[in-house]
Protein backbone atom coordinates (compact mmCIF):
# COMPACT_ATOMS: atom_id res chain seq x y z
CA UNK A 1 0.00 0.00 0.00
CA UNK A 2 2.83 2.41 0.91
CA UNK A 3 6.27 2.17 -0.63
CA UNK A 4 9.08 4.48 0.49
CA UNK A 5 12.01 4.61 -1.92
CA UNK A 6 15.44 5.95 -0.91
CA UNK A 7 13.88 8.74 1.14
CA UNK A 8 16.01 11.55 2.53
CA UNK A 9 15.08 14.44 4.78
CA UNK A 10 17.95 16.70 5.81
CA UNK A 11 17.97 19.67 8.18
CA UNK A 12 21.10 21.52 7.14
CA UNK A 13 23.91 19.01 7.63
CA UNK A 14 21.79 16.70 9.80
CA UNK A 15 20.30 13.71 7.97
CA UNK A 16 17.17 12.91 9.97
CA UNK A 17 16.07 10.39 7.31
CA UNK A 18 19.01 9.04 5.34
CA UNK A 19 18.04 6.84 2.41
CA UNK A 20 15.17 4.92 4.02
CA UNK A 21 13.48 2.29 1.87
CA UNK A 22 10.55 0.26 3.20
CA UNK A 23 7.12 -1.09 2.38
CA UNK A 24 3.90 -1.15 4.38
CA UNK A 25 1.66 -3.95 3.16
CA UNK A 26 -2.07 -3.45 2.79
CA UNK A 27 -3.94 -4.97 5.73
CA UNK A 28 -0.88 -5.08 7.99
CA UNK A 29 -0.15 -3.51 11.36
CA UNK A 30 3.48 -2.57 10.84
CA UNK A 31 5.55 -1.58 13.85
CA UNK A 32 8.27 1.05 13.51
CA UNK A 33 10.83 0.98 16.30
CA UNK A 34 14.24 2.49 16.97
CA UNK A 35 16.15 4.53 19.52
CA UNK A 36 15.37 8.20 20.11
CA UNK A 37 16.61 10.29 17.19
CA UNK A 38 16.35 7.41 14.72
CA UNK A 39 14.21 9.47 12.33
CA UNK A 40 10.89 7.69 12.89
CA UNK A 41 8.66 10.73 13.44
CA UNK A 42 10.43 12.64 10.66
CA UNK A 43 9.73 9.73 8.32
CA UNK A 44 6.05 9.87 9.34
CA UNK A 45 5.98 13.63 8.74
CA UNK A 46 7.41 13.25 5.23
CA UNK A 47 5.04 10.42 4.30
CA UNK A 48 2.05 12.37 5.65
CA UNK A 49 3.00 15.55 3.79
CA UNK A 50 3.91 17.70 6.79
CA UNK A 51 7.52 17.93 5.60
CA UNK A 52 8.82 17.82 2.02
CA UNK A 53 11.53 15.24 1.37
CA UNK A 54 15.01 16.30 0.41
CA UNK A 55 14.92 13.47 -2.15
CA UNK A 56 13.28 10.09 -2.69
CA UNK A 57 9.71 8.97 -3.32
CA UNK A 58 6.55 7.98 -1.47
CA UNK A 59 4.14 5.78 -3.41
CA UNK A 60 0.60 4.95 -2.25
CA UNK A 61 -1.42 2.31 -4.10
CA UNK A 62 0.84 2.74 -7.12
CA UNK A 63 0.49 6.54 -7.18
CA UNK A 64 3.42 8.86 -6.52
CA UNK A 65 2.23 11.03 -3.61
CA UNK A 66 5.61 12.53 -2.73
CA UNK A 67 5.23 15.99 -1.25
CA UNK A 68 1.44 16.16 -1.48
CA UNK A 69 -0.01 18.37 1.30
CA UNK A 70 -1.76 16.71 4.27
CA UNK A 71 -5.29 17.65 3.17
CA UNK A 72 -4.84 15.93 -0.21
CA UNK A 73 -3.43 12.81 1.48
CA UNK A 74 -6.31 12.95 3.96
CA UNK A 75 -8.74 12.87 1.03
CA UNK A 76 -6.93 9.76 -0.27
CA UNK A 77 -7.35 8.03 3.10
CA UNK A 78 -3.89 8.59 4.63
CA UNK A 79 -4.12 9.86 8.20
CA UNK A 80 -1.55 10.53 10.90
CA UNK A 81 -1.87 10.95 14.67
CA UNK A 82 0.66 12.56 16.98
CA UNK A 83 2.60 11.70 20.10
CA UNK A 84 0.87 14.61 21.82
CA UNK A 85 -2.85 14.52 21.05
CA UNK A 86 -4.28 17.56 19.23
CA UNK A 87 -7.80 17.98 20.54
CA UNK A 88 -10.17 20.96 20.59
CA UNK A 89 -10.10 21.29 24.36
CA UNK A 90 -13.17 23.52 24.77
CA UNK A 91 -15.38 21.22 22.67
CA UNK A 92 -16.90 17.95 23.83
CA UNK A 93 -15.44 14.61 22.82
CA UNK A 94 -18.42 14.01 20.53
CA UNK A 95 -17.99 17.44 18.91
CA UNK A 96 -14.29 16.70 18.32
CA UNK A 97 -15.31 13.69 16.25
CA UNK A 98 -18.07 15.56 14.44
CA UNK A 99 -15.55 18.17 13.26
CA UNK A 100 -13.64 15.64 11.16
CA UNK A 101 -15.71 14.99 8.00
CA UNK A 102 -14.83 17.55 5.34
CA UNK A 103 -17.19 19.60 3.14
CA UNK A 104 -20.07 19.68 5.63
CA UNK A 105 -23.07 21.64 4.33
CA UNK A 106 -23.30 23.77 7.47
CA UNK A 107 -19.83 25.20 6.81
CA UNK A 108 -21.24 27.63 4.20
CA UNK A 109 -23.34 30.64 5.17
CA UNK A 110 -25.74 30.01 2.27
CA UNK A 111 -26.65 26.55 3.46
CA UNK A 112 -26.84 27.68 7.08
CA UNK A 113 -29.48 30.22 6.08
CA UNK A 114 -31.35 28.60 3.18
CA UNK A 115 -30.78 24.83 3.48
CA UNK A 116 -31.38 24.35 7.17
CA UNK A 117 -33.20 21.06 6.70
CA UNK A 118 -30.30 19.58 4.73
CA UNK A 119 -27.80 20.84 7.31
CA UNK A 120 -29.83 19.35 10.16
CA UNK A 121 -30.12 15.94 8.45
CA UNK A 122 -26.40 15.86 7.70
CA UNK A 123 -25.51 16.86 11.26
CA UNK A 124 -27.79 14.15 12.67
CA UNK A 125 -26.05 11.54 10.49
CA UNK A 126 -22.61 12.73 11.57
CA UNK A 127 -23.68 12.74 15.21
CA UNK A 128 -24.94 9.16 14.86
CA UNK A 129 -21.62 8.18 13.27
CA UNK A 130 -19.74 9.83 16.16
CA UNK A 131 -21.83 7.94 18.71
CA UNK A 132 -21.13 4.68 16.86
CA UNK A 133 -17.39 5.42 17.01
CA UNK A 134 -17.55 6.24 20.72
CA UNK A 135 -19.32 2.96 21.40
CA UNK A 136 -16.79 1.01 19.31
CA UNK A 137 -13.96 2.53 21.35
CA UNK A 138 -15.84 1.97 24.64
CA UNK A 139 -15.70 5.66 25.56
CA UNK A 140 -19.38 6.61 25.25
CA UNK A 141 -19.29 7.63 28.90
CA UNK A 142 -17.04 10.62 28.10
CA UNK A 143 -18.98 11.80 25.02
CA UNK A 144 -20.22 15.01 26.64
CA UNK A 145 -17.05 15.88 28.56
CA UNK A 146 -14.81 18.67 27.33
CA UNK A 147 -11.90 17.10 25.44
CA UNK A 148 -9.43 19.20 27.41
CA UNK A 149 -10.58 17.54 30.65
CA UNK A 150 -10.05 13.89 29.76
CA UNK A 151 -6.91 11.82 30.38
CA UNK A 152 -4.01 11.44 27.98
CA UNK A 153 -4.99 7.87 27.16
CA UNK A 154 -8.57 8.89 26.45
CA UNK A 155 -7.28 11.64 24.16
CA UNK A 156 -5.34 8.98 22.21
CA UNK A 157 -8.57 7.02 21.82
CA UNK A 158 -10.34 10.15 20.57
CA UNK A 159 -7.55 10.65 18.00
CA UNK A 160 -8.07 7.06 16.87
CA UNK A 161 -11.80 7.80 16.73
CA UNK A 162 -11.19 10.69 14.37
CA UNK A 163 -9.72 8.30 11.83
CA UNK A 164 -12.99 6.34 11.99
CA UNK A 165 -15.07 9.39 11.03
CA UNK A 166 -13.72 9.23 7.46
CA UNK A 167 -12.80 6.43 5.07
CA UNK A 168 -9.26 5.91 6.32
CA UNK A 169 -7.14 3.46 4.34
CA UNK A 170 -3.89 3.74 6.27
CA UNK A 171 -3.25 5.35 9.65
CA UNK A 172 0.16 6.35 11.02
CA UNK A 173 0.14 6.26 14.82
CA UNK A 174 2.98 8.09 16.58
CA UNK A 175 3.69 6.71 20.07
CA UNK A 176 0.14 5.82 21.09
CA UNK A 177 1.51 4.54 24.40
CA UNK A 178 3.23 7.78 25.47
CA UNK A 179 1.81 8.81 28.85
CA UNK A 180 -0.91 6.15 28.74
CA UNK A 181 -1.58 3.72 31.59
CA UNK A 182 -1.51 0.00 30.90
CA UNK A 183 -5.30 -0.48 31.04
CA UNK A 184 -5.99 2.22 28.47
CA UNK A 185 -3.08 1.06 26.33
CA UNK A 186 -4.69 -2.39 26.20
CA UNK A 187 -7.96 -0.73 25.16
CA UNK A 188 -6.15 1.16 22.40
CA UNK A 189 -4.48 -2.08 21.27
CA UNK A 190 -7.85 -3.85 21.18
CA UNK A 191 -9.32 -1.05 19.06
CA UNK A 192 -6.41 -1.15 16.59
CA UNK A 193 -6.73 -4.92 16.21
CA UNK A 194 -10.49 -4.69 15.69
CA UNK A 195 -10.17 -1.89 13.13
CA UNK A 196 -7.57 -3.96 11.30
CA UNK A 197 -9.55 -7.22 11.32
CA UNK A 198 -13.13 -5.95 11.06
CA UNK A 199 -12.73 -2.83 8.91
CA UNK A 200 -9.56 -3.53 6.96
CA UNK A 201 -7.51 -0.63 8.30
CA UNK A 202 -3.78 -0.66 7.59
CA UNK A 203 -1.61 0.76 10.37
CA UNK A 204 1.97 1.82 10.88
CA UNK A 205 2.78 2.28 14.56
CA UNK A 206 5.73 4.04 16.21
CA UNK A 207 6.07 2.75 19.77
CA UNK A 208 8.79 2.16 22.37
CA UNK A 209 6.74 -0.34 24.39
CA UNK A 210 7.96 -3.64 22.93
CA UNK A 211 5.25 -5.67 24.67
CA UNK A 212 2.66 -3.55 22.86
CA UNK A 213 4.53 -3.91 19.55
CA UNK A 214 4.81 -7.68 20.03
CA UNK A 215 1.08 -7.95 20.75
CA UNK A 216 -0.27 -6.15 17.69
CA UNK A 217 2.46 -5.71 15.04
CA UNK A 218 3.69 -7.90 12.21
CA UNK A 219 6.02 -7.07 10.58
CA UNK A 220 8.34 -4.79 12.57
CA UNK A 221 10.82 -2.34 11.04
CA UNK A 222 13.74 -0.92 13.03
CA UNK A 223 15.34 2.42 12.15
CA UNK A 224 18.61 3.90 13.41
CA UNK A 225 20.38 7.09 12.34
CA UNK A 226 17.82 7.73 9.62
CA UNK A 227 18.22 4.34 7.96
CA UNK A 228 16.22 1.10 7.97
CA UNK A 229 18.32 -1.28 10.04
CA UNK A 230 16.24 -4.47 10.05
CA UNK A 231 12.75 -5.77 9.34
CA UNK A 232 10.90 -9.00 9.99
CA UNK A 233 8.83 -10.54 12.77
CA UNK A 234 9.15 -8.98 16.21
CA UNK A 235 11.36 -11.85 17.39
CA UNK A 236 13.62 -11.62 14.34
CA UNK A 237 14.09 -7.90 14.82
CA UNK A 238 14.58 -8.07 18.60
CA UNK A 239 17.31 -10.69 18.16
CA UNK A 240 19.09 -8.93 15.30
CA UNK A 241 22.63 -7.99 16.34
CA UNK A 242 22.41 -4.62 14.61
CA UNK A 243 19.20 -3.76 16.47
CA UNK A 244 20.65 -4.78 19.83
CA UNK A 245 23.71 -2.64 19.16
CA UNK A 246 21.59 0.36 18.07
CA UNK A 247 19.61 0.23 21.31
CA UNK A 248 22.34 -0.77 23.75
CA UNK A 249 25.61 0.31 22.18
CA UNK A 250 28.50 -2.05 21.49
CA UNK A 251 29.96 -1.92 25.01
CA UNK A 252 26.76 -2.77 26.85
CA UNK A 253 25.86 -5.39 24.26
CA UNK A 254 29.19 -7.18 24.79
CA UNK A 255 28.84 -6.96 28.57
CA UNK A 256 25.42 -8.61 28.41
CA UNK A 257 26.77 -11.34 26.15
CA UNK A 258 29.67 -11.99 28.54
CA UNK A 259 27.34 -12.19 31.53
CA UNK A 260 25.07 -14.61 29.66
CA UNK A 261 28.08 -16.78 28.72
CA UNK A 262 29.25 -17.02 32.35
CA UNK A 263 25.78 -17.84 33.66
Amino acid sequence: MIRVENLHRHFGGFRAVDGATLEIRKGSITGLIGPNGAGKSTLFNVIAGRLPPTSGRVVMDGEDVTGLPPHELFAKGLLRTFQIAHEFGSMTVRENLMMVPAMQSGETLWNAWFNRGRVAREEAAIRAKADEVLEFLTISHIADLKAGQISGGQKKLVELGRTMMVDAKIVFLDEVGAGVNRTLLNTIGDAILRLNKERGYTFCVIEHDMDFIARICDPVICMAEGKVLAQGTVDEVKNDERVIEAYLGTGLKNKIKEEAAHG
